[in-house]
């Protein structure tokens, strides 16, 4: 998801979800809250189509079924964790081949979860229960719908000895007001591993996954740390992965600390530096530790891979920004990192800087992989007029999800702490 001025990118939420703040009920309810930018895409015909032709279209209805039995807050509480968990399970199940398709829509196609679960959270949204839902209390069940249906609580790795472990990361399709059929293959790539056992050199290696918003604002209030904290000291190898540029990969060599404005999910836009955690301390730059010189000399697959050096600049004592393809120079300030301006350079700026911050820099490998660009076939590409798939659209998916699990596999082998 590079925001390079040719860029593709987009997506992010202006409503605030509230990660675990502790309810506290007051005496009066609060209204129902209007759908967000991103629910509102909902009612267009191609989302509809995605989720009828994969058998997601009854996931809101059974989950708004399931809240009005809800009587008690705490009971929501419980229907919000349990329903959300469950949909990304379904997604990984649909995705892994596990169970029915429940339509014709091919199985690796990541949309269905990210669309059922809009359907999920606007009717949180707009939910008005007898017992009174004050803004604290729903603002703490979107959250915790978005936690569970992301795969961010189920990280979990077996005890056995001699198994690496690997944690990798999606994004949302984004970019919707261009063409609302959009797929995100690092989403689904995230769904097409989660769980999974692939064999390295060095043996076994489990990857766990989850998938992220395109919304500047989740990722403000730690979205990415509060899920990768816990993960980064007991892991041996971790990648966040988004859509890049046409016909390549990249991994990308430095992360730049600043956000360049190109609009979210919900349209919002933020030009800024990265906010964080004690900001006296924070770099202008990060730098990845995968083994970048291996991972390109490596046959991965169709598309090229490449070592991507190049980042914009404000240099030391300069006022104008440069670009510099060989990396950031001593003293300059951040404009763009080697993965953009956009939240696909803020994950890999995060997660690397969250390893260092845990004085893992020099034993953990982890930073960013940019995919290709996700294209529909020839005749396919005018969403006016074009169909939500069609063949060539399925193998590019299918072939990038391929390349990332061997570039992943390259990338674990001969690390291990």
């Amino acid at each position: 998801m590079t925001h390079i001025r040719v860029r593709l990118g987009a997506g992010v939420l202006g409503l605030a979800l509230v990660g675990g703040l502790a309810a506290a009920p007051t005496a009066s309810a609060a209204a129902a809250a209007p759908a967000t930018v991103e629910e509102q895409r909902l009612d267009q015909a191609a989302p509809q189509e995605i989720l009828r032709r994969s058998g997601f279209d009854t996931v809101a209805p059974g989950f708004a079924r399931a809240l009005e039995r809800a009587g008690s807050f705490g009971q929501a509480e419980r229907v919000v964790v349990r329903q959300g968990a469950r949909l990304w399970q379904r997604a990984v199940d649909r995705v892994q081949g596990r169970g029915p398709a429940g339509g014709d829509l091919s199985r690796d196609d990541d949309r269905p979860l990210y669309w059922a679960r809009l359907g999920m959270t606007r009717e949180v949204r707009q939910w008005e229960p007898e017992f009174g839902l004050t803004d604290t209390q729903r603002a703490r069940l979107l959250a915790e719908l978005e936690e569970n249906s992301r795969g961010e609580n189920t990280i979990r790795y077996p005890h056995a000895k001699g198994v690496k472990r690997i944690l990798l990361t999606g994004f949302d399709p984004f970019t919707l007001d261009r063409d609302v059929r959009i797929s995100n293959p690092s989403g689904a790539t995230a769904l097409a591993l989660d769980g999974t056992t692939i064999l390295t050199a060095d043996g076994p290696a489990r990857i766990e996954t989850a998938v992220f918003p395109v919304r500047w604002q989740d990722f403000a209030e730690g979205t990415v740390e509060r899920t990768l904290r816990r993960q980064l000291p007991r892991v041996d190898l971790f990648t966040t992965v988004s859509q890049g540029r046409v016909g390549r990969f990249d991994v990308e060599r430095t992360n730049g600390a600043w956000r360049g404005g190109f609009p979210d999910n919900e349209n919002v836009s933020r030009t800024e530096t990265i906010p964080v955690t004690d900001p006296a301390s924070q770099p202008q730059w990060t730098s990845t530790t995968l083994p970048y010189a291996r991972i390109v000399a490596a046959p991965t697959g169709r598309f090229p891979v490449y070592d991507h050096t190049s980042v914009t600049e404000i240099p030391a004592g300069g006022t104008d920004p440069v670009v510099r393809p060989d990396g950031p120079t001593p003293g300059s300030t951040a404009r763009a990192g080697g993965g953009g301006d956009y939240l696909s350079n803020e994950i890999a700026y995060r997660a690397t800087l969250l390893r260092d911050r845990l004085g893992l820099h020099d034993s953990l490998p982890g930073g960013h992989v940019h995919t290709p660009v996700l294209q529909f076939g020839t005749g396919n590409t005018d969403p006016a007029t074009g169909t939500v798939t069609d063949p060539e659209f399925v193998r590019n998916r299918l072939d990038i999800i391929a390349q990332v699990r061997a570039i992943v596999t390259v990338a674990v082998s001969g690390t291990g702490r």
